[in-house]
């Protein structure tokens, strides 16, 4: 069984591109949330977003006049990061016609809704309309569930196993686990694993109309995303992408790569939407055994887990989740590991957030802080006996483990623990 440790990062989110800016902007508690006119115009009750900003102008660095013709911002999102995460890894990129494929790596890039701003703005106008022939003939390729993965192997020359997985808000932590047991299996040298989510109002648009989305803060756009506060009144909407390179410790040591950190175990899991879980709330047990899979993949005890990136969405399940790793880790609030929320800076991004937000995770412990979950100052009064374990300013930590969850509509739930590498 292969240790599989993090070579490379990748990341495009709304507050930052790249790993020195994203870094800085987690320090500084840069948000990336913002007012979006189209929203005020389309009568959205929530009307701001995280979106990356300038990715058009980026994306023609990047990629040639004719591929870019067959990218929605989904694949857009997805390429930036991974060809980042690829040159991150100390990776040479590949000729982008000729030239060798590499038949030691694959990838596991997962998405929530893949591919609807395409649907929305191209094929289903131009089919109601009978100007089928008018569609294109890059749509097929933008919409299809793969569509993230797919662009991401041409460009790369990926020869493994490529792959998209959809489970909802856990995607991205749900691809890290599948790309470690795919390692640990021993069925590939390398595998670039996260999600990524497009901007488009024709995904938000559904969670608008379940009133699940942040209200109330149109005119205050970086108060919006609220995760842990007594105020919070729904979650922000995100896109964006985050993608990491997990591969085997033997590989990286003979190519000389620098390693971040080290990735001991994970687990998924479904609450089978019993015993309060449904399609849009967990099954508390089901959290709590997704937890305790983790740890025993990981050979861990729960008092070795020294900080929780957690999936913190800023609705009433906040409380809920931090009671679940109390009663998992076993731990009083005066004794409890740093918990934070990096959604409070970056909105939720849907099948992206888990991508992003293990980037984060792997860049606080590798380079040893936690940062302030913003907007929290009114905690919600459950979580008042953890108030000095949830940072509102970045604190600088020798944390060595840390646990980074997703749990996503469909009751279904990961955790992958992350071990800094010295």
């Amino acid at each position: 069984m292969n240790r599989v440790v993090i070579t490379g990062l990748g990341v495009l989110a709304p507050n930052a591109h790249g790993l020195e800016d994203f870094e800085q902007a987690l320090r500084e508690g840069r948000s990336g949330v913002r007012h979006l006119p189209r929203l005020e115009e389309l009568n959205f009750s929530c009307q701001v977003a995280g979106v990356p900003q300038g990715y058009e102008e980026l994306a023609r660095e990047y990629f040639a006049p004719d591929r870019l013709v067959a990218m929605n911002s989904g694949m857009i999102f997805t390429g930036i990061a991974g060809i980042d995460c690829w040159r991150d890894a100390g990776l040479p990129l590949p000729d982008p016609v000729e030239g060798p494929v590499d038949w030691e790596t694959g990838a596991v890039i997962g998405t929530g809704v893949g591919g609807v701003d395409t649907l929305g703005e191209v094929v289903f106008p131009r089919v109601k309309e009978g100007r089928v022939r008018r569609i294109g003939s890059t749509s097929v390729e933008q919409t299809m569930s793969s569509a993230v993965s797919g662009c991401l192997g041409g460009l790369l020359a990926l020869g493994g196993q490529v792959t998209t997985n959809s489970s909802a808000c856990t995607t991205g932590t749900e691809a890290v686990i599948q790309a470690w047991w795919h390692l640990k299996a021993g069925r590939a040298r390398r595998m670039l694993a996260g999600g990524a989510e497009g901007a488009s109002e024709y995904t938000w648009g559904g969670f608008d109309a379940m009133r699940v989305l942040a209200r109330g803060f149109n005119d205050r756009p970086e108060e919006a995303s609220r995760p842990m506060s007594a105020s919070a009144s729904g979650f922000v909407p995100g896109s964006g992408a985050g993608i990491l390179m997990l591969e085997t410790l033997e590989s990286a040591q003979e190519r000389g790569a620098r390693i971040y950190a080290e990735v001991l175990g994970g687990h998924v899991n479904c609450g089978g939407q019993r015993n309060g879980g449904s399609t849009t709330a967990p099954n508390p047990e089901g959290v709590r055994r997704c937890i305790q899979g983790a740890l025993a993949s990981a050979g861990l005890s729960p008092d070795e887990i020294d900080a929780i990136n957690g999936h913190l969405t800023a609705t009433m399940a906040d409380p809920l989740e931090v009671q679940n790793w109390a009663a998992v880790l076993q731990r009083d609030p005066k004794n409890f590991p740093w918990i934070n929320s990096t959604k409070s800076l970056i909105g939720h991004g849907l099948g992206a957030a888990g991508g992003m937000e293990c980037v984060a995770s792997v860049l606080q412990l590798s380079r040893g802080f936690v940062h302030g979950s913003a907007n929290c100052q009114d905690l919600h009064p459950a979580l008042e006996p953890y108030a000095t374990r949830i940072p509102h300013q970045t604190c600088e930590t020798d944390a060595r483990i840390l646990a980074k969850a997703s749990f996503g509509f469909g009751d279904v739930n990961g955790c992958v623990l992350f071990r800094k590498w010295e």
